[in-house]
């Protein structure tokens, strides 16, 4: 079932409105007391769900008007690249199951050597020698590492490590 492009954007519109209702359905469960300047806890997540809610609105008067006004041509393939929505999604996840067990720096690491093979399965560059994941795992630790010792070191914002020495 191939859907036209007004019911796409109509149903883009119609699922920002569900989302702004369903925040401001939860809204109600925080508390409302003042804090800090005069604004409560709540404050925030009203004024998100009533955008949403606007928006939402908005979306679906345009496209049920002739469609959304500003919208650009799409680029890029037509169809999904799956492989390399696969590398990605894979190395998220494993950064997200491995963060405590090997610490920031390796599974921040491994999530970038996933997520560039993933991009360069995009964009049809498929070398697969062991240089290029090393060079690939050398970039990642270079970049991961300088962010938790900033983090750990000099922010003393503690970061999953591998050891306790606050260095790896």
């Amino acid at each position: 079932m191939k859907l036209t492009m007004q019911t796409s954007q109509t149903l883009i519109g119609l699922g920002t409105l569900a989302l702004g209702v369903a925040m401001a359905l939860g809204a109600v469960d925080i508390k409302s007391d003042a804090g800090y300047a005069g604004v409560g806890p709540n404050f925030l997540p009203w004024v998100v769900s009533i955008a949403l809610v606007l928006f939402g609105a908005w979306l679906v008067w345009e496209s049920r008007t002739g469609g959304f006004r500003f919208m650009e041509e799409a680029s890029g393939a037509e169809r999904a690249d799956w492989v390399a929505f696969a590398w990605v999604s894979v190395g998220i996840l494993a950064n997200a199951a491995l963060i405590t067990t090997i610490g920031f720096i390796l599974s921040c690491t491994l999530l970038f050597v996933l997520a560039v093979r993933g991009f360069k399965s995009a964009e049809g560059r498929t070398d697969k020698s062991l240089g290029t994941w090393a060079k690939d795992a050398a970039v990642g630790f270079a970049i991961s590492a300088p962010v938790y010792w900033m983090f750990t070191k000099l922010l003393a914002i503690n970061l999953p490590g591998l050891t306790t020495t606050g260095w790896l």
